[in-house]
């Protein structure tokens, strides 16, 4: 894999990583419980620090555009799972859009 896999693949995981600091927003209850703030703390810092790694070989507009597309769709995801926000069509058909979207950024990035 050479540097631009993996810069994709940081890229990738800060996607991942934005997803755990999304989610951990809510457990933080407004930055009032210490461990769920650190925790959230921390995976932001991985997340900024791989997307802006993966920023030193991929184009600016795409890498960011992919970086919130796997975050939105990751937070999508785990708040139906874990809070019960309902997955209606509508939802799912807009997720899917963004998967879309995603993928074609990848297709069509010149790196």
């Amino acid at each position: 894999m050479g540097q631009s896999g993996i810069a994709w693949l940081a890229l990738f995981v800060a996607g991942l990583f934005e997803t755990v600091w999304a989610i951990g927003l809510k457990y933080t209850e407004g930055f009032t419980r210490l461990v769920p703030s650190l925790l959230t703390l921390a995976a932001m810092a991985v997340s900024f620090a791989l997307l802006a790694w993966s920023l030193k070989v991929l184009p600016v507009g795409t890498a960011y555009a992919i970086w919130t597309g796997i975050g939105a769709i990751g937070t999508v995801i785990l708040g139906v799972v874990l809070f019960h926000e309902p997955m209606t069509t509508m939802r799912l058909v807009c997720v899917g859009l963004i998967v879309s979207g995603i993928v074609g950024l990848k297709i069509f990035s010149p790196v």
